[in-house]
Formats: C-alpha cells, sequence, structure tokens
C-alpha cells in the first residue's frame, strides 16, 4: 500500500509543498515552515524538531488547514514517521505507578476524560498489547500528544512524556 502526507509552508494548501510517503528524520531541506497538511493515506507521527525529537502530533487521513487544526504549537514541523497501525483489536493496559504496579485498567477503545474511568490522572506505567495508542495530556485529546506503539513502558519518561499526566486516550486507526 502506498502512503502519503503533503506538507505546505502555507494555510490552506498554498504555497511550496512536499510530498512524502515514508519516515523522514529532516524535512528541513524540503521547507521552512508548515502551516497546512492534507494526509491522503497513512497514520503519521510529526515532530517539531529533527531526528523524530520534540513535540509530537498524531494524524490520520485527512486535511489540516492550519497548524491548529493538528493542535500544533507552532508552523515547526522537522520530522516525520509513518504509523505502523493495526486493523484488528486495540489493547492497552495503564498502571498508577511504575514498573506495573498498583491499580492497572485496561483498554479497548478511546477514552476521553480518563479520570471518569481510572481514579488517577497521572499514568506512570503501560503496556501496548494491540495495536498503536494516542495519549493526550488533558482530557478531550487536548494538550501534548505521545505516541504509544506495542510494547512495555516501564515509566512515563519511556514514551517521552516530562510528567505522568494522562488526560485522554486515544486508539490510532487507519481508515
Amino acid at each position: 500500500m502506498h502512503f502519503q502526507i503533503i506538507f505546505y509552508e502555507d494555510r490552506n494548501f498554498q504555497g511550496r509543498c512536499y510530498e512524502c510517503s515514508s519516515d523522514c528524520p529532516d524535512l528541513g531541506t524540503h521547507f521552512n515552515r508548515c502551516n497546512s497538511i492534507r494526509v491522503d493515506s497513512g497514520a503519521w507521527v510529526l515532530y517539531e524538531r529533527p531526528n523524530y525529537m520534540g513535540s509530537q502530533y498524531i494524524l490520520t487521513r485527512g486535511e489540516y488547514p492550519e497548524y491548529q487544526r493538528w493542535m500544533g504549537f507552532s508552523d515547526s514541523i522537522r520530522s516525520c514517521r509513518l504509523i505502523r497501525t493495526s486493523r484488528g483489536a486495540h489493547r492497552i493496559r495503564i498502571y498508577e505507578r511504575p514498573d506495573f504496579a498498583g491499580q492497572m485498567l485496561e483498554l479497548t477503545e478511546d477514552n476521553p476524560s480518563l479520570t471518569e474511568r481510572f481514579s488517577h490522572r497521572e499514568v506512570h506505567s503501560c503496556s501496548v498489547l494491540d495495536g498503536a495508542w494516542v495519549f493526550f495530556e488533558h482530557p478531550n485529546y487536548r494538550g501534548h500528544q505521545y505516541l504509544l506503539e506495542r510494547g512495555e513502558y516501564r515509566r512515563f519518561t519511556d514514551w517521552n512524556a516530562l510528567h505522568p499526566t494522562v488526560g485522554s486516550i486515544r486508539c490510532i486507526r487507519d481508515y
């Protein structure tokens, strides 16, 4: 299957553009700023800095006419990679303490307000059993985003978070 994302320097899909169909550790040679994006296929994680560093933004198929639509903090996108999604089941276990200790909650669907199902605002460890997931810092899928793919995360720093606060969780589906 062919995957594609198109970056535009200006809002509303104007200005210089760059078409990308695979992981790219340094987009800086292709454009100076990114103010709009069109995702034709696939699910992508974008990074504010080269080499997959800095704030993350997860985008699925659709049009994003300005960077606020993907909850961007600025027009700086410097690297991207394709997310390996699952068309089947999605399953994640979250824990209140590091090293999979304390209260555990297993999720198979999106959760817009984690505190309604989990009595803690903090997630210190998790295990992604199936699919790919995004942790959002605030409820209703707002704030900093963190991509979690299949595997174990013993501490919140393992998913590159600065603190363990998780307000909402969404599974990534490539439609």
